[in-house]
């Protein structure tokens, strides 16, 4: 096997883990959901790197007590989610402002409860992540659909398009920010028309922020509630170093809502529902992640980042008829693959059936994502080099 090591070289992001009997959804679930286990898991948005080792050992060394009752959540806790914000985006974020979330889709859920109402409209921007669109049915509001624009090789929003169909009845908006699936990290000004929008039409801005740590190339995260007044008083913001750090099983989201009125009405509730409460362990990676993993943090990104220029220039020389939409954030790249003439049915049986990959299928992001893959990059290089091998044989069958 080759050895990558990132551009520090502290950390081997090369190793492989093995986490077949670990009872990964990842693994566990091959045969459920794509109907065969013999394929390379390039699915659901957790990597395959050991988290970071201070992380690791601190969980170990607080297991070794062998008692696990009830947790204290210390000033220690809300701190670090204030210091990380800080450094990382330079938001000022205080205690009284965060509530522990039991998960992001959970922190949606419970906010489409507060703020609206059983037949009120919802509106999201796909193709994009699907729970936003599958809460929102379950909840039983109308989902209100204002595309993406793609355009250039990269997602822009249709603000002209969401100002026309907002309706009185239009009570939430859902932004992916940075966006899942096409990994688009939205600027200032996008961020700032669209929070003028919803403040004049009262279109309260819910952000799943939970991919903001894992900007590539260059880019700079931009949390919503920073823009303007606006937005920073029509927002909730939801994030988690689960997606960053890799530790989604640990449950370590958190809500930060600067307006003391939406804030108040949202946190009764998880009060109310006794859901603000984390159990030990999430308190702990949290804090930890935060304290001690900015180094981890920002070697895993130069790998990730050689990642996606290696499976882009991989699919140039030998596939160029499936094109990579580049990430601009995260582990996750969009792949464009509406050349091939298949249907979306062809396209997945060609993937699980001939290339023996399990990607996400494309149309569950809205029918906007039809010809698309998801393809998950957040693994050891010779994941992805069997993963891309495969695939080129696969072609064989098409052409």
């Amino acid at each position: 096997m080759c050895k990558y090591y990132s551009k520090m070289g502290n950390y081997n992001f090369d190793q492989i883990i093995n986490r077949k009997n670990t009872d990964s959804l990842k693994f566990r679930a091959l045969k459920e959901r794509f109907g065969r286990e013999d394929l390379i898991p390039l699915w659901v948005a957790d990597m395959d790197f050991q988290s970071p080792q201070e992380l690791v050992d601190a969980m170990v060394e607080r297991s070794k007590n062998g008692i696990f009752g009830y947790p204290f959540v210390s000033k220690e806790y809300y701190q670090s989610i204030s210091n990380w914000q800080w450094q990382q985006h330079q938001w000022k974020v205080s205690e009284e402002e965060i509530s522990y979330l039991p998960g992001v889709v959970k922190g949606i859920a419970f906010a489409i409860d507060v703020f609206s109402d059983k037949g009120d409209q919802i509106i999201i921007q796909p193709p994009v992540y699907h729970p936003f669109r599958i809460i929102t049915q379950l909840h039983e509001r109308e989902v209100v659909i204002n595309p993406l624009i793609l355009e250039e090789d990269q997602y822009r929003m249709d603000l002209d398009g969401l100002e026309k169909l907002i309706t009185n009845k239009c009570k939430i908006l859902l932004l992916s920010n940075p966006h899942n699936p096409g990994g688009r990290v939205w600027n200032r000004e996008e961020l700032k028309k669209l929070a003028e929008i919803c403040y004049k039409n009262k279109v309260l801005v819910i952000s799943d922020e939970i991919h903001s740590d894992l900007v590539l190339f260059g880019n700079k995260h931009i949390p919503f509630a920073t823009v303007s007044k606006e937005a920073e008083q029509n927002s909730i913001i939801l994030s988690a170093p689960s997606k960053t750090f890799n530790i989604a099983g640990l449950v370590t989201s958190y809500s930060i809502i600067k307006n003391k009125n939406l804030r108040e009405r949202y946190h009764k509730y998880l009060v109310s529902n006794e859901l603000n409460q984390g159990n030990i362990f999430a308190y702990m990676a949290i804090q930890i992640a935060y304290e001690k993993g900015e180094d981890w943090m920002n070697e895993l990104k130069h790998y990730i980042e050689e990642n996606i220029k290696f499976v882009d220039k991989y699919l140039k020389a030998n596939f160029p008829r499936i094109k990579v939409v580049l990430p601009e954030a995260s582990f996750l790249i969009w792949l464009d693959c509406r050349e091939l003439k298949l249907s979306q049915k062809e396209l997945n049986s060609f993937f699980i059936n001939k290339a023996r990959l399990a990607l996400n299928d494309g149309a569950m992001f809205g029918k906007e994502g039809i010809g698309f893959m998801r393809m998950n990059v957040g693994c050891p290089r010779t994941t992805l080099e069997k993963a891309l091998k495969q695939l080129m044989d696969a072609t064989h069958s098409l052409f």
